[in-house]
């Protein structure tokens, strides 16, 4: 009598994959359906911890628009030369906008290099974003 384990392909192939995510850590992952738009630098997404992918807007960093987000997941991201993001921060933005830890995190984020600001806004409620926030977020990056 043999002792034979099987397993599906298809198992096979999701663990591997899930196993590949957990390792290579929060990342951005280009829309392959906005390829080819004009305006397809707007919207992009990112692969949280956890394997979730999570659509985002794309917007400059300033002022204006951290003021005007309200109920969303925002993330401060550096873009390299190489067109590669890498999160710098993640924040927490509640309903009624408190201007003045705006401000003060959006110069924070400045000055460790961020250059764009990618909002997440499909969240619906607050332990969604939360979770969501929990997935995007570096270990050393705090809530704002």
């Amino acid at each position: 009598m043999a002792n034979k384990r099987t397993i599906s392909w298809n198992a096979a192939m999701r663990d591997l994959r899930n196993d590949r995510m957990r390792r290579a850590g929060v990342r951005e992952e280009r829309l392959r359906a906005t390829a080819g738009l004009r305006s397809s630098s707007t919207l992009s997404s990112w692969r949280g911890r956890s394997g979730r992918r999570y659509i985002v807007g794309v917007h400059p960093l300033n002022e204006a628009e951290l003021l005007d987000v309200t109920d969303a997941v925002i993330l401060a991201v550096r873009r390299d030369r190489d067109g590669t993001g890498t999160v710098i921060d993640a924040a927490m933005a509640a309903s009624e906008p408190a201007e003045h830890t705006r401000m003060r995190w959006l110069a924070k984020m400045q000055e460790r290099g961020a250059t764009e600001l990618h909002i997440h806004r499909l969240a619906a409620t607050d332990e969604d974003r939360r979770a969501i926030f929990e997935d995007l977020r570096e270990n050393e990056t705090q809530a704002s």
